[in-house]
């Protein structure tokens, strides 16, 4: 490691901690030659995976855009942002660990929904309203007759 003060190739470790997300490691460092201290930190380099949409596009997985869709669908309801964050990122950890180059976004979809549909009835209703592009209000009320049959 090279010493941000000297530029020296000799350093010793003298603390290290796991990072506060869990994901990184903090070493503190001093330089052998200039004895000043300094801060490193290790991440494992993730995959990159690209989203295939419907159309056939493909965009880079950006995990703040099922953040942002879940929030929305959640809006004045008792959903903790927690809740969202650790679903978005236990799925972007499954994707990254089946080692695939691409996801499909129907299948991102589908596993979201799904998951409204645990935590919370409204929210799920939200999001589908959107994600299924129901036609004319049959389709939304049919999607409310099975929700209801599927609680009794």
């Amino acid at each position: 490691m090279k010493c941000p003060f000297c530029s020296s190739n000799d350093s010793k470790v003298v603390d290290s901690r796991v990072g506060g997300d869990g994901s990184s490691i903090r070493r503190r460092r001093e330089c052998n030659d200039c004895t000043k201290r300094y801060t490193t930190y290790e991440r494992v380099e993730q995959v990159e995976f690209l989203v295939v949409k419907k159309d056939g596009r493909r965009e880079e997985f950006d995990r703040n855009k099922i953040i942002n869709g879940m929030l929305r669908a959640c809006e004045k309801r008792p959903i903790s942002f927690d809740v969202i964050e650790d679903f978005v990122t236990k799925l972007e950890r499954e994707f990254q660990e089946r080692g695939e180059r691409e996801v499909q976004s129907e299948e991102i979809g589908e596993r979201l929904i799904k998951k409204l549909y645990e935590i919370d009835e409204v929210a799920y209703v939200r999001f589908a309203s959107v994600y299924r592009s129901f036609k004319d209000v049959n389709q939304f009320m049919d999607e409310l007759t099975d929700l209801l049959k599927e609680k009794k």
